[in-house]
């Protein structure tokens, strides 16, 4: 393949998987989740089966690819505003732009809400695309996501995301009052169960050291026995007469 034909290929690429996105949603819009076939969104999309197989793996990687264009969107602004923010609130601004790019969106997004509902499976295969998404949510806030503190914490926020979504679809307000006080009160609850982690990480940190000293003195201790072993079994040379 030339470098010419590379680059044609690239973009026909993307807007194939934007097509994709977009019908999928729109979609969502008119029928149940579950009822909506990778053939029907080929035929709304007018894409082959061969160039949806090109783009996403199955339907659930489409939504995904959906909750990657939010993310997009909601990381795209400027922040240099928010920056002298303490960290919750450069996080809660993030999630109201997730929430503000979503907007168009909503009728859809309640339908797939009531889908992970009614799929436990289909909420557990989401679940990883939905800790990624608030990954990147937390880097936008400066928080630090690393370690197994970090990896409970996307977890936690991955959940409330989801309630508060749901706020968010009953939420008629133009100003998201509910929304926003539920926001309020995740960010909270998420600030205290944190703070216990790391109180958690501080009381364990001793017994980690000892636990990884007896690692290392086990792992010394084996390292000695083989080497007993094999100069025990090394052939040994003959006495001089």
């Amino acid at each position: 393949m030339t470098e010419e034909s590379k680059s044609a290929a690239a973009p026909a690429s993307r807007d194939a998987r934007e097509r994709i996105v977009d019908t999928l949603m729109a979609l969502a819009a008119e029928r149940r989740f579950e009822e909506i076939a990778i053939r029907d969104i080929c035929a709304v999309a007018k894409i082959s089966l061969a160039d949806f197989r090109d783009a996403f793996p199955s339907k659930g990687a489409a939504l995904a690819g959906f909750a990657k264009r939010i993310d997009r969107a909601a990381l795209s602004r400027d922040d240099e505003e928010s920056a002298p923010e303490a960290p919750r609130e450069r996080l809660f601004d993030a999630l109201m732009r997730r929430l503000d790019a979503m907007a168009p969106y909503r009728e859809s997004l309640r339908e797939i809400a009531a889908w992970l509902r009614r799929d436990p499976l289909a909420a557990l295969a989401f679940n990883p695309s939905m800790v990624n998404s608030m990954r990147f949510m937390l880097e936008a806030a400066g928080i630090d996501s690393e370690g197994l503190a970090g990896a409970i914490t996307l977890q936690g926020l991955a959940l409330a995301w989801m309630r508060i979504v749901d706020v968010w679809l009953d939420d008629s307000e133009p100003a998201l009052d509910k929304t926003m006080a539920e926001l309020d009160r995740e960010l909270t609850r998420g600030e205290r169960a944190v703070a216990g982690l790391e109180r958690l990480e501080r009381v364990a940190a001793p017994f980690k050291a000892i636990a990884l000293a007896a690692l290392e003195w086990r792992g010394r201790a084996r390292d000695a026995f083989r080497r007993r072993a094999r100069e025990a079994d090394a052939p040994r040379e003959p006495d001089a007469p």
